[in-house]
């Protein structure tokens, strides 16, 4: 990005920023589906399930809970920007001299920053309901940084029905896929404990992977190749959506 487009960028943020600052709700609202799933399954389902790990359920889970998290999040990107859709904002930016990418950006920094704000409040709850983890900085960070591709490659897939759906409904409604996608994978119980054909589609899809990085990060394991292929999951879903949000925002501004 240019030195223009930066600052177009950051001053549309924060105008984006501020509506979040003045209907906190929205974060709130994110974090109640994860923290009522670690309580669900923590209290009232976790004695049942025998994961083999010899760990607390709650850090089992744990790294699941945060992805769908952030999926019930990104819904509120698509959602935002629906409304500046159809409020006809963008074709009063079109009119001014403001760099085109920075509207886009401006609503998935804004998507980033409300999501680590959610996933903050949800560790918290974890950690009072017993999740413990001797986990350096260095995995902390590394732990982040997955996050953070996750969400940033999740925001960009908002945008897309952010800028094509009709309704509110359709804007908001390709989330509820994606938050089920961890109840299919390793995020709750051991693959291997599935019959064959999910078990293959769990074992190979991008949430399985990111699951286990995360969980040996958090517990100080080794974490082999499961990092690599959740990298490369969350690049590639990150370039695809990006792709395809520019050219559908170029398709509609032309």
């Amino acid at each position: 990005m240019t030195a223009h487009a930066l600052s177009d960028t950051g001053t549309l943020t924060g105008r984006s920023l501020r509506h979040i600052l003045r209907s906190p709700d929205t974060i709130i609202t994110t974090a109640i589906t994860p923290i009522a799933l670690l309580l669900l399954f923590v209290y009232v389902l976790g004695g049942a399930i025998n994961t083999g790990t010899g760990e607390s359920y709650i850090n089992y889970m744990l790294p699941g809970i945060l992805l769908i998290t952030i999926a019930s999040g990104i819904a509120y990107t698509a959602y935002r920007l629906f409304l500046d859709m159809q409020g006809g904002i963008f074709e009063r930016f079109q009119s001014m001299p403001i760099s085109r990418p920075s509207v886009l950006w401006a609503h998935v920094l804004t998507s980033l920053i409300a999501n680590l704000a959610s996933l903050v409040i949800v560790i918290g709850v974890a950690l009072i309901m017993g999740f413990r983890t001797g986990a350096s900085v260095v995995d902390w960070l590394a732990a982040a940084g997955i996050l953070i591709l996750f969400t940033l490659a999740l925001s960009w897939i908002a945008v897309m029905p952010g800028l094509t759906a009709k309704t509110i409904d359709g804007a908001s409604g390709f989330s509820y896929p994606l938050i089920f996608l961890p109840f299919i994978s390793s995020a709750f119980v051991p693959t291997d404990s599935m019959p064959g054909p999910v078990a293959w589609f769990a074992e190979n899809q991008p949430v399985t992977s990111i699951v286990n990085t995360l969980r040996a990060l958090f517990a100080q394991e080794p974490v082999g190749n499961d990092l690599w292929i959740a990298l490369g999951w969350c690049v590639g879903l990150l370039v695809v959506a990006y792709l395809g949000a520019t050219a559908i925002y170029r398709k509609k501004i032309s």
